[in-house]
């Protein structure tokens, strides 16, 4: 019985996943889940992004996984040295979920749709193409991709299991 290999990444992490290995992240909630991929040599890569922008940090050792605009190129430095095509990735993406209602409209509390708007900012940046995405909502998400077949599989309570 062949088992499927399933690399975890957890919150603040990526990963880098070929040879029909799986990427998979859970507690999505106001973080995007997002993924890279190049199709002919099926190299798969998946962050799991806190938040939107380093420029807020404050710990002292940066966790380049922990934003949108560190975790892709990072993620785009770890693809190429698994031998992806740069020129050939298409992105998906799940989660940025405004998981509370807040009275007012500070930007402060609107994490999960900045996280979506900086991760799309950052892809537009190195022109790769967003062919899919599962955002918004008030729901919590868990995500697998798959690097066979580049599909990304998304699973929450509230809307059972869909593939894009």
């Amino acid at each position: 019985m062949n088992e499927a290999v399933i690399v975890k990444v957890g919150m603040a992490d990526l990963n880098v996943a070929a040879a029909g290995a799986s990427l998979r992240t859970t507690g999505l909630g106001s973080c995007v889940g997002l993924t890279l991929y190049d199709a002919g040599r099926r190299i798969a890569g998946m962050a799991h992004i806190m938040l939107p922008s380093s420029e807020i940090a404050r710990e002292g050792q940066l966790n380049v996984a922990k934003y949108a605009d560190t975790a892709i190129p990072e993620l785009l430095v770890r693809m190429k040295d698994a031998g992806a095509d740069l020129s050939r990735l298409v992105a998906k993406m799940a989660g940025g979920a405004q998981m509370f209602a807040f009275a007012g409209g500070s930007d402060s509390m609107r994490i999960g749709p900045r996280n979506v708007e900086s991760s799309h900012a950052a892809l537009a940046k190195w022109s790769i193409p967003v062919v899919a995405e599962d955002t918004g909502g008030n729901y919590g998400r868990t995500i697998e991709f798959d690097s066979l077949s580049g599909v990304l599989t998304i699973r929450s309570v509230q809307n059972g299991v869909k593939e894009i």
